[in-house]
């Protein structure tokens, strides 16, 4: 038995509408942020080649807050609502990451610790609220025949964690053109196929049913909103996302996980995110216990390759092919 969606086709039709809002919001947002001077500033730490990126419109992730606004109209599903707010608490953050940034002058907006506390405590509120809708949601894992299912206190806690680490891995890929918005659109596709796929038999209640239409919805908004952003972020980027659009991404990846019972799939279809992670984790490391010696040229791992003597878009290009094949095992594997 095929899922609603399969049936009735209303994800092709959420694609559609997430890469049409997503297109119409960045063709308003480029004059306007030009306008109002909302350009980035390159980190001056990063290869020499980025500061031609210096001046490009910034801010850009406001387009997946405006394709995500569908969500808001499905009143009865509380699902999707939770999964709005975490999306849209996430860009605020990052927004004002990134307004605090140009007023400096320079690319520091906000701490470090203060994001992750703030994305924290957005996290722990959107657990709340999908625990609260549907109190047996506690799983870490799903496939058809098998659940793994935590202690509450233990899948809260992961969940927190699960957002966090997300939103900040996002983060850091997103440092060249294109690469964060084509690398997070494999993964949404996982999980719009596992819910999509997947037979009826396999939800057992009213609520993961409710659930299952979340993540499908948010999952085909998402894609389609990627697509569609990639028109004005693809390699020369004539519009960045900034934090505002990082930290929405990942916050709508990490929830996704979560309302469909597959929060340790993260660490496979977001492999590409988790290696950026690592690499800065590595890169720190080792430099503070060896004195200034580095492992990498650069880190994140993308600036690696580039000082390597790769050209950023193939760069951009591999890591994509990277997130297919990871999110294509993942399918796999849960499947």
């Amino acid at each position: 038995m095929r899922s609603l969606y399969a049936v009735n086709g209303l994800g092709l039709l959420d694609f559609a509408i997430g890469f049409v809002l997503a297109s119409v919001a960045g063709a308003i947002e480029l004059p306007v942020l030009r306008r109002l001077q909302l350009r980035q500033r390159a980190y001056e730490d990063a290869p020499a080649s980025h500061q031609k990126k210096t001046g490009t419109p910034t801010m850009g992730g406001i387009a997946f807050i405006v394709a995500l606004l569908p969500l808001l109209a499905t009143f009865g599903n509380p699902y999707t609502i939770a999964l709005f707010f975490l999306v849209a608490a996430c860009a605020i953050i990052g927004f004002i990451d990134d307004y605090s940034a140009i007023r400096r002058g320079r690319n520091a907006g906000l701490r470090a610790r203060t994001k992750y506390l703030l994305t924290a405590f957005v996290a722990a509120l959107f657990l709340w609220l999908v625990s609260t809708s549907n109190p047996s949601t506690d799983v870490l894992f799903r496939m058809p025949g098998y659940s793994l299912v935590a202690p509450h206190w233990l899948w809260f806690v992961l969940g927190i964690m699960a957002v966090s680490g997300t939103i900040h891995a996002v983060n850091l890929t997103d440092g060249l053109d294109g690469l964060a918005t084509g690398t997070m659109i494999p993964p949404l596709l996982v999980f719009y196929a596992i819910t999509a796929i997947f037979p009826l038999s396999f939800i057992p209640s009213g609520a993961q049913l409710a659930s299952v239409a979340a993540v499908q919805t948010a999952a085909a908004l998402g894609v389609g909103a990627c697509l569609g952003f990639l028109l004005f972020n693809r390699h020369p980027a004539k519009l960045i996302m900034g934090d505002t659009g990082s930290l929405a991404l990942g916050a709508l990846l990490s929830g996704l996980a979560i309302l469909s019972g597959e929060m340790l799939l993260l660490l496979l279809v977001g492999g590409v995110f988790v290696a950026e992670t690592l690499s800065v984790i590595i890169q720190v490391t080792y430099f503070k216990r060896t004195c200034g010696k580095r492992i990498f040229r650069m880190s994140p791992l993308h600036h690696h390759f580039e000082l390597l003597g790769w050209p950023e878009t193939r760069v951009t290009v591999r890591f994509w092919l990277a997130s297919v094949l990871l999110s294509g095992l993942g399918l796999a594997i849960v499947r």
